[in-house]
């Protein structure tokens, strides 16, 4: 076990592996009371077996090696469900490490399964037996013991055989691209920023008031900045249910603020305070026009529904037909809006899901093909000489 704590013995491993063609990657993290996670141990492998862990909490480390090395454009990062981990260095240096290989994501494009778990591939790829008992440790806590470092350290020497097999996996399938296609959205720096005025979208209301919505888009808005500043979880500034009432019985001062259940007195009368209730009064005096909308609940037009059961036939056979995970290809409110003609945009009409699903989708909607059960051949697809002239799609009232 190598577990590296200063600067020149990190600088010093990053170099031995500065001209690699992949390194796997992993990392363990605190994130309960934070907005941003909080590094804590940073662990790497490369192709021969050379593997170590950063400790980011050591004293005085400088991390940079570490960020140059999964900048290297001519060296693969390899992650598992690897998102969180991108987050960290994304918000570490800047930019996202690139290129980046996510095993789960292949797994999914070579017949693993729906989310298929690191374990699930190790017992299945590596043959080997993952000791979970360190996996909710304080990561924080110093010094680490032996039965930790083994534990994360295991990760990354496994996700190399899970890498490789996987890989020839594609090659051999002639998939390599279609699992490149998805990185682009991973190593996105649009994929892992959230905008102050689109936090009140993730908040679960009923309401399609337009004041109400509007002030609870800027008492949002204004959570998510504090969060972001003070570096705390978004409970941790306001729970979700005092932004609802907040918007719900907008206050005019801080004493009416106060009586809000949930907002502390000292919230109330600090700096903080003042700023919310700035972005109350703003809510207040927003002329109607400029008032926002929420959708209401997305509701499938009258005869649609059919249409969508047959579509969700025809991915579950096509799925099973080149063994990729359903969920990659298409959502259930994809498959509506296809089964609503509403096709402009949907990723099921480009790249590596259309050859999949997207082409024969709309044969389908359109009437160029039927499905049908055949005797010792489960569900076809049946080409019509006479293509059936669609239904009539009824707007939803």
């Amino acid at each position: 076990m190598t577990l590296v704590t200063e600067t020149a013995a990190l600088a010093a491993a990053c170099q031995r592996l500065a001209n690699v063609p992949y390194v796997a990657m992993d990392t363990e993290f605190i994130r309960e009371t934070t907005y941003w996670p909080q590094l804590c141990l940073a662990q790497v492998s490369g192709p021969d077996g050379d593997a170590f862990a950063v400790d980011a909490l050591a004293p005085g480390i400088d991390l940079t090696p570490l960020v140059e090395l999964l900048a290297k454009p001519d060296v693969l990062k390899v992650f598992h469900a690897g998102r969180q981990d991108i987050e960290i260095f994304l918000h570490l240096s800047g930019k996202p490490p690139t290129p980046v290989f996510d095993t789960q994501i292949a797994a999914m494009v070579c017949g693993f399964g729906e989310s298929v778990s690191y374990e699930t591939l190790v017992t299945r790829l590596a043959s080997a037996r993952l000791d979970k008992h360190s996996r909710f440790t304080d990561w924080r806590r110093r010094p680490l013991t032996d039965r930790q470092l083994h534990y994360a350290l295991d990760d990354v020497v496994h996700l190399r055989t899970v890498y490789e097999k996987l890989a020839k996996r594609l090659d051999d399938t002639g998939r390599t691209a279609w699992v490149a296609e998805e990185m682009a959205a991973v190593t996105d720096p649009a994929t892992y920023v959230t905008q102050p005025h689109e936090a009140w979208e993730r908040l679960k209301v009923r309401s399609t008031d337009p004041r109400f919505l509007v002030v609870l888009r800027e008492v949002a808005a204004w959570r998510e900045r504090e969060a972001q500043v003070r570096d705390l979880a978004r409970s941790r500034v306001l729970r979700d249910e005092v932004l609802i009432a907040v918007a719900a019985h907008p206050p005019r001062d801080r004493a009416e603020l106060t009586r809000i259940r949930g907002i502390s007195k000292g919230l109330a009368d600090g700096n903080s305070g003042g700023v919310l209730l700035e972005s109350v009064q703003r809510a207040v005096e927003l002329p109607d026009t400029e008032l926002p909308k929420r959708d209401k609940m997305r509701r499938v037009p009258a005869g649609v529904g059919p249409m969508v059961a047959l579509l969700k036939v025809l991915l579950k056979m096509k799925c099973e037909d080149h063994d990729v995970a359903q969920q990659l290809v298409a959502s259930s409110d994809e498959l509506e809006d296809i089964a609503a003609g509403q096709t402009e945009g949907s990723r099921c009409m480009h790249g590596w899901r259309n050859e999949v699903f997207g082409e024969d989708a709309l044969r389908l909607c359109t009437g160029q093909v039927a499905i049908a059960a055949r005797k010792g051949k489960g569900v076809v697809l049946v080409p019509l000489d006479h293509p059936v002239e669609a239904p009539r799609v009824k707007a939803a009232s």
